[in-house]
């Protein structure tokens, strides 16, 4: 049997290449060799708050970029997370089982938290419970994520061997997958900061349905630094992003791109980039056009996708109730 694989991403903000780059391509890739589980996490989205009809139609287009990106629904599972009543149900009881100290060292909370003050949720204190709920549910084998999610993946790690030690073994103890390259796409506008979708200027992120113009402003607009050779070089963030942005779209190596812009200036470096990104992006975005056309499409394909999985949730869902003697 194939190993299973779960990854959620969050109907907020816009999807930008840091997005495709650091996690959707690679679960392109994967789809094929594992079981994968791809979850439009909306519960997540409201630990915040969210305008509904905005929620309701971001949660669409996420999961339309999902496909158009190459997310195979025949193949791969995708849907959105409140179709599945098990995940809150299994975060509920999870809640019951994880001590206050486990959640008060999670470093994003408390990142979150000083920015809302007091208009902070306890659904936001019990986010990473809900994390640990939704890998947990479909006996999750492995969860490909960034370094900044690793450490919720350790809390449904924690949770599981705990509720194992104590009612007996019943859940999967999953492992966190951290991509090695392309994992970490930084702003144009300030390459020290990870590229964001919850970040409101406008030329940090290229956006995956941003239009070609949009695109090459943003690139001819980004940070580089007052040096000329053009290297990958840690030291210098500014070029060295572009540099990893221009490996990851076209799959050159590293000493091929750098003869390429050798004697070159940065605006070289960026016209040739824009290009390379749009016309990398422009087949997804044609997908995309196509899948969204009608709406009662999206809507089959996500019915689907959770038709699918709910076997997994109700069969673990229950597993656990016997363990803990509801019902």
């Amino acid at each position: 049997m194939k190993k299973r694989v779960f990854s959620g991403i969050q109907p907020t903000g816009d999807l930008h290449i840091g997005n495709y780059l650091g996690a959707i391509q690679h679960w392109v890739k994967i789809q094929h060799e594992y079981d994968c589980i791809f979850c439009v996490v909306d519960l997540h989205a409201i630990t915040v708050p969210q305008e509904p009809k905005a929620l309701k139609a971001k949660t669409r287009e996420v999961a339309a970029l999902l496909i158009a990106s190459g997310i195979d629904p025949k193949i791969a599972s995708v849907l959105v997370q409140s179709h599945i009543h098990e995940h809150s149900e299994l975060t509920w009881i999870l809640n019951c089982f994880i001590p206050m100290g486990w959640m008060r060292r999670m470093t994003q909370f408390k990142e979150k938290s000083q920015k809302q003050k007091e208009e902070v949720s306890t659904a936001l204190f019990d986010y990473p419970a809900l994390m640990a709920a939704d890998i947990l549910l479909y006996d999750t084998d492995e969860v490909p994520v960034g370094e900044d999610q690793k450490q919720h993946v350790e809390l449904a790690r924690d949770v599981a061997q705990r509720f194992n030690s104590i009612c007996g073994d019943t859940l999967i103890v999953p492992k966190a997958v951290i991509a090695e390259a392309g994992a970490r796409i930084m702003g144009l506008d300030d390459p020290t900061q990870k590229m964001s979708k919850s970040e409101e200027q406008p030329g940090r992120a290229i956006n995956l349905l941003d239009s070609p113009d949009d695109m090459r402003n943003k690139i001819m607009r980004a940070t580089t630094d007052s040096l000329r050779e053009i290297r990958f070089d840690e030291s210098r963030p500014g070029v060295n992003n572009l540099l990893v942005i221009y490996e990851q779209f076209t799959g050159q190596g590293r000493k091929e791109i750098e003869a390429r812009f050798e004697g070159k200036g940065y605006a070289d470096l960026k016209r040739e980039l824009a290009e390379v990104v749009v016309e990398g992006l422009s087949p997804m975005q044609a997908r995309y056009r196509e899948l969204t056309a009608d709406p009662s499409h999206i809507e089959r394909l996500l019915a689907e996708g959770a038709g699918k999985v709910r076997p997994i949730a109700e069969k673990t869902l229950a597993l656990v109730k016997e363990r803990v003697g509801l019902g």
